[in-house]
């Protein structure tokens, strides 16, 4: 899942992410028939995908993120984070409603239809994922591990919508538990379902997407902010285990 990776970069200017969008939407189409209707409707396919395209996520520590960010710090280092996640996924809102205005302009590239939702509904994960990663970065909230632990943690915080507890039992762990895959699926469903309004008749469906995903990564951005802002990142080093510090 290279490509879906690749996606989440909030540098990439709008006509490189429609490209990308574009050919992630092709791949998927051979991916979701293999893995079937049912495997589909459940959230599982899409699911597994995000899980599998986590660890390769490319995630800023705080000193990276400063300096990208024009040297900005705290409250102003989270604004600017969220904000560059908003538009990178209006960005991909408006690129699913540019294609799938074209494809009602062909009929036949209608059944290409759930392979550009599902490929919408990746990239705007990903890119959410990964502004959820650097929030923790910038609240100094450490989630220690592999690539694999950290991407599942991060996937998990995004489904439930709560920022990483290290301390919470089972929190640092590649496997994810049977609560935490049914949220997981849920939210990757009901995000999938916001993307259908990318398919209204012409452009109104790329201002419908853009608007959606734009209200939708704020809204995100300041729960997980608020969940950050009760910890005191202070105490978290010395309450850790040993082998996750």
């Amino acid at each position: 899942m290279g490509r879906l990776s690749a996606a989440a970069d909030d540098d990439m200017d709008r006509e490189t992410r429609g490209r990308l969008l574009g050919r992630l939407a092709r791949l998927l189409g051979q991916s979701a028939r293999r893995a079937g209707a049912s495997g589909f409707a459940r959230g599982r396919w899409l699911a597994d995908l995000l899980l599998a395209a986590a660890p390769h996520i490319p995630i800023r520590d705080l000193e990276t993120l400063s300096a990208h960010h024009h040297g900005l710090t705290g409250e102003a280092l989270a604004d600017s984070v969220v904000k560059v996640a908003s538009n990178a996924t209006t960005a991909v809102g408006a690129a699913g409603g540019a294609l799938a205005a074209v494809e009602f302009a062909a009929p036949p590239m209608l059944l290409t239809a759930p392979a550009q939702l599902a490929a919408e509904t990746l990239v705007v994960a990903a890119i959410e994922v990964k502004m959820i990663a650097e929030l923790h970065a910038v609240y100094e909230v450490r989630v220690q591990g592999s690539g694999s632990v950290r991407g599942a943690a991060f996937v998990t915080s995004w489904a439930r919508q709560r920022g990483v507890n290290p301390m919470e039992a089972g929190s640092l762990t590649s496997a994810l538990g049977t609560a935490a895959k049914s949220a997981l699926r849920k939210r990757m469903l009901k995000t999938f379902g916001r993307h259908l309004t990318t398919f209204g008749p012409f452009l109104t469906g790329a201002a419908a997407g853009a608007a959606l995903n734009r209200a939708a990564t704020r809204r995100l951005g300041d729960v997980i902010r608020h969940d950050l802002r009760g910890r005191d990142p202070r105490d978290l080093p010395k309450l850790l285990p040993k082998n996750a510090r």
